[in-house]
């Protein structure tokens, strides 16, 4: 049997479609209404298996863990827009790579600003702790 790497949007596209023969699958049965199991038997594989729901549904943890990754994005990126000035929320973005570029040095920073890199620096520690005390603000709320 051959194995086959696929692309995440190969993947993607392989979901969507068992996801809508499932959902095919349950109208034809006109079972939409009613309870369904995970271990409902739902088609047969190449060898004549039963396949259920649960075969067939699943979730990586590759999958769970971009969704918490850009759940704490969003965070990051509302408390930026929320506390930090225009400035520190630029320097912020860029030497993070918030909006999804690659980060920048402080020097790379410094230039596109026309300020020194210390001065970079300065920001940087200075917008770090406002957005700590508001992040740890919002934990113990």
């Amino acid at each position: 049997m051959r194995k086959e790497r696929l692309t995440r949007g190969q993947a993607e596209s392989r979901s969507e479609n068992i996801a809508n023969e499932i959902l095919m699958y349950f109208r034809s049965q006109r079972r939409l209404s009613s309870e369904v199991s995970l271990s409902d038997s739902i088609d047969t594989d190449k060898d004549g298996n039963s396949l259920s729901l649960m075969d067939v549904i699943s979730v990586d943890d590759d999958m769970l863990e971009r969704l918490n990754s850009r759940e704490i994005c969003e965070r990051l990126q509302k408390a930026v827009s929320i506390c930090l000035n225009e400035r520190e929320a630029e320097i912020i973005c860029l030497r993070y790579g918030l909006r999804g570029a690659a980060p920048w040095t402080q020097r790379e920073i410094a230039a596109r600003c026309g300020i020194s890199r210390s001065y970079v620096s300065r920001i940087e520690k200075k917008a770090l702790k406002k957005l700590r005390e508001m992040m740890s603000k919002e934990q113990l709320e």
